[in-house]
Order: C-alpha cells, then structure tokens, then sequence
C-alpha cells in the first residue's frame, strides 16, 4: 500500500511539474516601434510580437493613439503565427504617442497592454478620432474582459482533480486486490 501511495505521488508530482509551461500566459516579446523608443518619423507600421501564436478571428486591436487624442491606425490588424501587424496613416503632431493592443492568444485568452513611443519631429498626416470600445478609463474593463474573467476553469483545477482521482483510483485498486487474494 505504502509502495503505491509513492508511485502515485511521484505521479501526480510529475504531472503537475510539467505543467508549468502550459500556465504561463502569452506575452509581447517585442515591438517595431519599440517601447520608449524616440523616432524622427512615423513608422507605416506597427509590428507587435508575441511568445506564442495569436488566433485570427478577426478580434485583434491595435490602437495608435497620438498626443492630440486623435487615432492613426489605418486597415485591418494582420495576424501570421505570432507576429501582429497594423498599418498607420503618416503621423502628425510631434510628441508621446500610444500603442494600445488587444489580441486573442492560443488558448483563447484575451491579452491587452499598451507601450509608447515618441514622435520627435512633426508629420504630415491628420488622425481620426480614436474610437471608443478601445478608449476604456484605467480600473474598467470592457463586456468582453469581465466575460473572460469567469469563461474558464484554470487548468491546475483539471490537473488537480486528475490526480487526486489518479489516488483514488490506485487505493481502490489495491484494496481489492487484497480482499480477493
């Protein structure tokens, strides 16, 4: 009995070390501008790229926001494996502007931040105005950020609750083995 109460703990010990790496959330690795970088032109582009593939469900943002309030991405956001690009309209008014995204990763987590680069000289270009299911107040979520909240079970639930049936199961097995011998 004590024999497979070990096997059954260096099991589930097993499991659950190995699980690291699947609870680990995508992350923005890099960025073109790069974050806090000085440009003396606007980019026609900003590539964000993260740690793991992004899903392409056409739920991708990215917002450029630049220091007059005003938006200058421009098109639809590109999504190829975990690389996510969006195009910009030439950039105006010289000063901070703000790369705010919001993509859909692997696993189905929505993973939202924001860098900022500085525009040194002023552009040619005029921007929109930014548009609002972007523009949330700092401390508020949009419907979709509390849906997600509660849309899943964490996996240490399901690894968890693997290995305690795992227990389970093998006490039971060997407590029927013996009242059959």
């Amino acid at each position: 009995m004590r024999r497979a109460l070990v096997i059954a703990a260096l099991v589930l010990a097993t499991t659950v070390g190995l699980a690291g790496p699947a609870l680990a959330h995508t992350s923005l690795v890099s960025s073109d501008p790069s974050d806090g970088a000085q440009v003396d032109t606007g980019p026609s582009a900003v590539t964000l790229t993260f740690n793991e593939p992004i899903q392409d469900g056409g739920t991708n943002q990215i917002v450029v926001t630049g220091p007059d309030g005003g938006q200058w991405t421009e098109g639809e956001v590109e999504v190829r494996e975990n690389v996510v690009t969006a195009r910009l309209r030439p950039l105006g008014p010289a000063g901070g502007y703000t790369i705010g995204y919001r993509v859909l990763s692997g696993d189905g987590h929505p993973v939202s931040d924001s860098i900022r680069f500085e525009l040194s000289k002023t552009g040619t270009g005029a921007a929109t105005s930014a548009p609002a299911a972007v523009t949330t107040a700092p401390g508020t979520a949009t419907a979709a950020e509390s849906d997600d909240a509660t849309a899943g079970v964490p996996i240490w639930v399901w690894i968890a609750g693997a290995g305690v049936l795992l227990v389970a199961g093998l006490g039971l097995a060997l407590r029927m083995g013996r009242h059959n011998s």
